[in-house]
């Protein structure tokens, strides 16, 4: 391991060599024109500004240089996405296709698709598997005349694969709007789209001994009618107010908070059985919250689907109107295009997403990967965002149409990754309460701005431990003082306990370092420019490929 001695002085060789190489090229123009003074000073301008950039980009991160020593230090962000980040994406060629054209779908025409695309759907899950397959053009997704209903599959090893989600690509367009479950509740309009699971959880017991975060193993009283490579969750709901204080630290519950006053603190999680063995479950990934069993930790049988992916698809809404929050149900979710539920192991891929009031979710479900997506067009209410899974990574997404909550979290979810993503000044990444905890932002550029995180105000705070931003670049005017747990006069809709701020760049922003939980580098990016990638490669030995190639491609 490599002292940080031995760092500042690779650092200075490093330096000391440029310099050489800066001064004969220096000495060589001045023996062919000496008086050439504007080239001497800009060769001097040139390599001083390059010792200053050079320092800058070197300098390491302390925090993860303890992290390597205590993993307490930071969340474990190193078993999120497809597979725990393990495996790449497969591209799947050995299911059974079912072309929708054969189902009666026809592209570029002026008839309603919807009913063959769900014959399409029907027929792929009765065999157990298939390609949903789109060839290239327009299919009409809801047109006037369609029942008012989603799109739905509800079985695993489903691949629904366009032709290309741009120009000359897949367009699913959705000319109408799918109506409210309430109308007094603007967030109820469903997806056209959703892959779930049917069935339900099942109670199986409960947690009986301690577990720290990272351990692998828990007690259980009973593990009747589960078997190694079974998925469980672990559920906890309990208003201790012992419980609450210990989470939220140094920072009070407001009295609108009910949901955290009468309920209390909601954890659900979920984990895949490696072994079982004498009482005790051994999971493929570790705990990520402490489990003391005095607070009645529930062990169920997860009910879900395995191995779905969404693939090379423009999903096109018809949201045209001027977005205002919150003035309708049309605004906030008129237009809500793909939900993935109750799944594990699945992916999203080069889709993009157009004139959407919400682009995607991620619902109560584990290891997803969203990678490659784009949300443009007229701007609308979410773009994509996990709510109450565990361990969702969002990599390489680019969100055009600046949507009032960018990418995020939301109900619960445990261990997220927003990795390489971007958004423009005018938004910010979203955070919409009701628990979500464990949040990384990873070398994302955009805004940041209280007032964007969202969710109800009996669901507050936005977010409860664990928020990281690692070398997050803030592109929206600078702040000073910048406060993550403002008083109520600054702001009633923002309040984020103990954020973790590392290498955060802007254009001079500022914070109150006591709201912060640790801080460092503040105004300059920091070695390992990506956590994410650090901690998956300290805990593999190296990077898989998936992240190389997906280092080398270009985005949106």
């Amino acid at each position: 391991m490599i002292n940080a001695f031995e760092t500042k002085i690779a650092k200075t060789n490093y330096i000391i060599f440029f310099k050489a190489l800066f001064i004969i090229m220096f000495e060589s123009i001045r023996e062919y024109n000496d008086s050439s003074k504007k080239i001497q000073k800009g060769i001097i301008f040139l390599l001083n500004l390059f010792v200053i950039t050079t320092v800058a980009a070197q300098q390491n991160a302390k925090i993860f240089e303890d992290y390597k020593k205590d993993k307490n230090v930071l969340p474990d962000f190193s078993y999120v996405g497809y597979h725990q980040g393990e495996k790449n994406i497969p591209n799947i060629t050995n299911y059974k296709v079912f072309d929708v054209t054969e189902f009666g779908a026809k592209p570029n025409d002026d008839i309603s698709d919807k009913q063959a695309i769900q014959l399409a759907i029907d027929a792929a899950n009765k065999n157990g598997s298939g390609i949903v397959f789109f060839p290239k053009g327009r299919f009409l997704v809801n047109e006037d005349g369609d029942a008012n209903n989603s799109i739905i599959s509800k079985n695993g090893h489903i691949i629904f694969r366009g032709s290309g989600s741009g120009s000359g690509g897949t367009e699913l367009f959705m000319k109408n709007n799918l109506p409210p479950a309430n109308p007094s509740q603007m967030w109820t309009v469903p997806p056209l789209f959703i892959f779930t699971s049917s069935g339900s959880d099942k109670k199986i017991g409960q947690v009986t001994a301690a577990a720290s975060v990272g351990d692998l193993t828990i007690q259980v009283n009973t593990t009747e009618g589960l078997e190694s490579g079974d998925w469980i969750a672990l559920k906890l709901l309990d208003n201790n107010k012992d419980l609450i204080a210990s989470e939220l630290k140094n920072n009070k519950v407001e009295p609108e908070w009910t949901s955290l006053i009468n309920k209390g603190i909601s954890v659900n999680v979920f984990y895949q059985i490696k072994k079982i063995k004498n009482g005790k479950l051994t999971l493929m990934a570790p705990i990520s919250y402490a489990i003391d069993p005095k607070y009645q930790w529930g062990v169920y049988k997860f009910a879900h689907n395995e191995e779905i992916g969404i693939e090379d698809i423009a999903f096109v809404g018809n949201w045209k109107e001027k977005f205002v929050h919150h003035r309708s149900w049309k605004d906030d979710s008129g237009y809500t295009m793909l939900r993935i539920q109750k799944t594990t192991n699945s992916w999203i891929k080069n889709c993009r997403f157009t004139d959407c009031s919400v682009a995607a979710t991620i619902s109560q479900s584990a290891n997803v990967t969203v990678l490659n997506c784009l949300v443009n067009g007229n701007a609308g209410h979410e773009a994509i965002s996990a709510g109450g899974s565990t361990n969702v990574l969002i990599a390489k997404c680019v969100d055009e149409a600046s949507q009032w909550h960018s990418f995020g979290t939301t109900g619960g979810t445990m261990n997220t990754v927003i990795w390489k993503c971007t958004y423009p000044a005018t938004t910010c990444f979203e955070s919409h309460s009701s628990q979500p905890r464990n949040t990384l932002l990873d070398g994302v550029e955009g805004g940041l701005m209280n007032g964007r995180a969202g969710g109800a105000k009996e669901n507050m705070p936005n977010h409860m431990q664990g928020l990281v931003l690692w070398n997050y670049k803030q592109t929206n005017e600078p702040v000073k003082d910048f406060e993550f747990w403002p008083p109520t006069v600054v702001s009633e809709w923002w309040r984020i306990p103990n954020p973790v701020i590392v290498g955060f760049t802007s254009k001079g922003s500022t914070f109150k370092k006591e709201q912060l939980g640790q801080s460092e580098s503040i105004g300059t990016a920091v070695e390992p420019a990506s956590l994410y990638e650090a901690q998956l490669k300290l805990r593999l030995g190296k990077l898989p490929e998936w992240i190389k190639e997906t280092n080398k491609a270009s985005t949106f």
